[in-house]
């Protein structure tokens, strides 16, 4: 497994938030995790890049365990975190943005890096000179894939990549999602949307109150009348 999270248990204070979950992702598969707001979906990531620190368990990330390291220590071992709200430097151009993605890196292939997210994303290569935070809910959302693969990640972790969006851009996303890892990229995806995360992944995860509630092929899981009623609306 390129990731596993065993009996991880997070606390915010006196409140334990996740109660002794584990996930696995293998290298090249694309995994969801869907739940309602404060079912642990966000912390799980956070822990996972080191932005939290586990109170027991652990996270092994290529072979090796990281919980307790520094996140820019995580980042540079393979792990690109897309968070949720898409946290750009709104003042600052497209590529300045993207650019961002690569501080990390110490190597020359950064130009090559960048043609590819602009081959990816072909209206931010029209846009590259403009002030990201000018750009559509749609645009930013490209920026904010397109700077977290500018690290050159191993596993990319989403979180609510379609919040706020309108429809067709969120077939949009979920399309350059799929493209991803059908590229190569293992990707963890976390999505209110059960119903549009479990359409692209191979597996699922689903969250309550800190806990693994059920788990399985997506396929499996969207027929399910357990997951329909309670995270699909069915």
């Amino acid at each position: 497994m390129l990731l596993e999270l065993n009996d991880v248990e997070v606390d915010y204070g006196k409140v334990r938030a996740l109660k002794g979950i584990s996930i696995s992702v293998a290298e090249g598969e694309m995994v969801s995790i869907v739940g309602a707001n404060g079912a642990g979906k966000t912390t799980t990531l956070k822990t996972i890049c080191g932005l939290l620190k586990p109170s027991a368990g652990e996270v092994v990330f290529d072979g090796q365990r990281i919980d307790g390291r520094r996140t820019e220590e995580i980042v540079r071992r393979g792990i690109a975190f897309c968070m949720e709200g898409r946290r750009l430097f709104p003042f600052m151009s497209v590529i300045e943005n993207l650019q961002m993605g690569a501080y990390s890196r110490r190597d020359r292939q950064v130009k090559a890096e960048l043609d590819r997210v602009f081959e990816l994303f072909p209206d931010l290569k029209d846009r590259q000179k403009q002030a990201a935070g000018t750009l559509s809910g749609g645009q930013q959302q490209m920026v904010t894939i397109g700077r977290s693969l500018m690290s050159r990640p191993k596993l990319l972790m989403l979180d609510e990549p379609s919040l706020g969006l309108a429809p067709l851009v969120v077939s949009q996303v979920a399309k350059t999602i799929q493209e991803l890892n059908k590229q190569g990229l293992t990707v963890l995806l976390v999505e209110q949307n059960a119903r549009m995360a479990l359409r692209i992944s191979d597996r699922a995860y689903a969250l309550e109150v800190g806990e693994v509630t059920v788990q399985g092929e997506s396929d499996e899981l969207s027929k399910s009348d357990y997951v329909r009623r309670a995270y699909m609306g069915v």
